[in-house]
């Protein structure tokens, strides 16, 4: 990233800290066109929206009539996944919500999640992820450098799902994913969270014991996500207009929920890894992404956003204990987790992973062998 001469957008926020970020004739960069092209294809808003949403509603009621639940919706106490709770329950929908402990939530995500079950009477299922195994990964991804330490938890959340999908026989997860407040994603910041693989292979050289627990998905159910996926998903704010500000009076409204700070600082480690670990080792300030959602989305304007970034990132004081909480809850010494923040970065490309291996020269011919010999096949039939 050195080598690259600095420059940001015209139009939102992004700059060149996305190592792989490009810029059109007037400044616009890639991110910017790719999400205008997202909402022109992806989001229904008015009247469109409404009807489609109830379409799906009523669909949903329809193929799970006889089942205890119309659908799956993931909840953690923040925004975007309490109001897909509100809205879930509004279209008369019977979700079970799923919810990962992996040993970082804040209190006031743990408040949240409580209001929001109560208020809206919605049955929760938590995993209880096995702590020291799980410490075990977060260190090893932690000793390897990586830039995304969190796909382990975002791993595990998308394995469970599946797990409870199957159990219940219900295959559509109703997400809080959105395109008008979570786009300008640049891959180098953020890659492999369906890719056990990696994330097997960073524990294999870093970690120190047996991974025997954690909930993964194996090879056969990566390549059927691969190919397209097996459980369904329906990003549900693209359907109802979707605005955090509005989001947010509603779920303090009927669900008395609380606001924790920054994007997705319900988590304690999330916060320390988005405001202090990629700032400190990559130079990776992931406001940019959501505050550049925002402009091209007209919530904010690209002025609000630059001054938004020339505050820290949360609280300096906070970063500070949360530096020493994570070390110790993770078993570090302040000075070791200082080290590895100011050791050389690594990135996802650097180590091994199941999609390399699908995009392989010897894969592809094995591909090429099959449907050589399924044609055969059919043919003789």
């Amino acid at each position: 990233m050195s080598s690259l001469t600095y420059r940001v957008c015209t139009r939102c926020v992004m700059d060149t800290t996305d190592p792989d970020i490009s810029f059109d004739a007037d400044g616009v960069c890639n991110h910017c066109h790719d999400h205008l092209m997202a909402i022109a294809t992806k989001v229904h808003n008015g009247d469109e929206g409404r009807k489609a949403l109830q379409d799906i509603a009523d669909e949903l009621k329809r193929s799970h009539k006889g089942k205890p639940y119309d659908c799956i919706i993931g909840v953690s106490g923040g925004v975007d996944s309490s109001y897909v709770a509100w809205l879930v329950k509004d279209l008369g929908l019977r979700p079970l919500a799923v919810h990962l402990d992996n040993g970082w939530n804040s209190e006031i995500a743990v408040s949240n999640i409580a209001n929001q079950i109560e208020a809206l009477d919605i049955e929760l299922y938590t995993h209880v992820i096995d702590w020291e195994e799980y410490r075990d990964i977060q260190r090893a991804f932690l000793k390897a450098g990586v830039a995304d330490v969190e796909v382990p938890t975002d791993h595990a959340i998308y394995a469970i799902m599946c797990q409870i999908a199957e159990k219940f026989g219900v295959r559509t997860v109703m997400r809080g994913c959105n395109v008008n407040t979570e786009s300008h994603h640049p891959a180098r910041w953020s890659q492999g969270h369906m890719d056990y693989g990696y994330i097997s292979e960073i524990h294999r050289r870093f970690g120190s014991g047996r991974i025997k627990t954690f909930p993964h998905l194996n090879f056969l159910q990566f390549l059927r996500l691969y190919r397209g996926g097996f459980i369904d998903t329906i990003d549900v704010l693209d359907y109802a207009d979707y605005s955090r500000e509005k989001a947010v009076a509603r779920i303090e409204s009927d669900l008395g929920w609380r606001d924790y700070g920054g994007k997705h600082h319900e988590s304690v480690f999330t916060r320390w890894f988005q405001g202090v670990y990629l700032m400190r080792k990559f130079g990776f300030d992931k406001r940019k992404m959501h505050l550049s959602s925002l402009i091209s989305t007209g919530e904010i304007t690209r002025d609000e956003a630059r001054a938004r970034l020339q505050q820290p990132t949360y609280d300096e004081r906070l970063q500070d204990e949360d530096c020493d909480f994570v070390a110790k809850k993770l078993g570090f010494t302040r000075a070791e987790l200082d080290a590895l923040m100011d050791a050389p970065p690594a990135y996802f490309d650097q180590f091994p992973s199941w999609g390399k291996r699908l995009e392989s020269p010897m894969f592809e011919a094995a591909k090429s062998v099959y449907r050589a010999a399924t044609r055969r096949k059919r043919a003789g039939a």
